[in-house]
């Protein structure tokens, strides 16, 4: 089996009444911690629209840790493209590039929590064509030059009226990484069709960590399928695998810890199952389609998603995991609240220094 690399993936979820200070406080420690740990990349996520989840701008978070973060390479996780506008994203994500020095990848979506579509209007849109149309016109601009002239169903970007290039107005920046960089999507159903037409582009998939492993499965077929369309060799390389786990000393530490009934991963499967209950779209908990949705209890949810236990235990576990999805190339650690500071950063350091060197050897 391809060496597995180890990245990072947080949305993150934390208590409803915890403070929003020491939230993002911990969540940078998490990424300047894998950063130490020798993860190789790490994504943040973001919704404007949610005090669970309330990292509003995974941009502006990726930003504080220009200076902290020193190997890594950082992600959006997603940005929801059809909450923003193209000449907005194009110019903020030239910037970052810059400030990170081309250690950027662009995570896009259309975004998932239909509050923040509801907020920014959209929620009854067809927002998988905004996402398509938006993303688009941003590398339109960064192949392109002022005054642009794109026009859209739903954005047009010009600067015709008020160009001034002896003095640069007008102009919208281009990233470091050109001609522009390596862009992921997340695939959150099933036999995704996006990851298709996402390899067929040249963009590579993270398959999500809420999903049950035979649809986690589907999404290597598709993305195959997409490359081969476009030319491509299909690398497993390129795949990327979100998990939740916990790894502690023991597997009694670990088990007490993620089945506790105010677990991070209880909390965290909480409210995705709500969620996605609400939006009709439980099934992504679900082993076979025809399982009736009343089976699809928090406690099934966590005992099939959440790998935990001790170093041993928790590589066997992936190994498992990997026999039964097919290759990948990086497995993405599912970051959570850290309920336990010391629990949190431990299991951490754990996955990169017991579990990581098991899987590989």
């Amino acid at each position: 089996m391809p060496h597995m690399k180890l990245g990072f993936f947080t949305m993150p979820l934390h208590p409803i009444d915890k403070d929003w200070r020491q939230s993002l406080r911990e969540d940078r420690e998490a990424f300047l911690l894998a950063d130490e740990l020798g993860f190789v990349e790490a994504y943040a996520g973001e919704h404007s629209t949610d005090r669970c989840e309330n990292i509003t701008s995974c941009a502006m978070f990726l930003a504080t840790l220009v200076d902290g973060v020193k190997q890594m390479r950082l992600g959006t996780g997603t940005l929801n493209l059809p909450n923003m506008h193209p000449a907005a994203v194009a110019s903020q994500i030239a910037m970052l590039d810059h400030l990170l020095d081309g250690r950027f990848n662009l995570g896009i979506s259309p975004g998932g929590l239909l509050s923040d579509a509801e907020v920014f209007g959209n929620l009854d849109a067809n927002r998988n064509e905004m996402f398509l149309e938006l993303i688009n016109q941003v590398l339109a601009i960064w192949a392109g030059q002022a005054p642009y002239d794109l026009k859209g169903k739903y954005w047009s970007v010009s600067t015709a009226r008020t160009l001034l290039p002896e003095v640069g107005q007008g102009y919208i920046g281009k990233p470091l990484q050109q001609p522009h960089p390596p862009i992921v999507v997340t695939a959150v159903a099933p036999f995704s069709k996006g990851v298709t037409e996402a390899a067929a582009r040249g963009w590579d998939p993270i398959s999500a960590n809420f999903l049950m492993p035979a649809w986690v499965k589907s999404h290597w077929p598709r993305y195959v399928e997409g490359c081969e369309r476009a030319g491509r060799r299909p690398e497993t390389a390129n795949w990327r695998v979100a998990k939740s786990i916990f790894v502690a000393d023991t597997d009694k530490a670990a088990r007490d810890y993620v089945r506790a009934p105010n677990s991070p991963y209880r909390l965290y499967f909480h409210s995705l199952a709500t969620k996605l209950k609400r939006n009709g779209r439980i099934e992504l908990f679900k082993k076979q389609r025809d399982m009736p949705d009343e089976a699809v209890t928090l406690d099934f949810i966590c005992d099939e998603l959440v790998l935990w236990g001790s170093p041993n235990k928790v590589a066997e576990e992936i190994l498992k995991f990997r026999d039964e999805v097919g290759a990948f190339g990086t497995l993405l650690y599912a970051g959570k609240d850290w309920l336990d500071y010391e629990l949190g950063r431990r299991s951490m350091i754990l996955m990169a220094e017991r579990v990581m060197p098991k899987i590989n050897a």
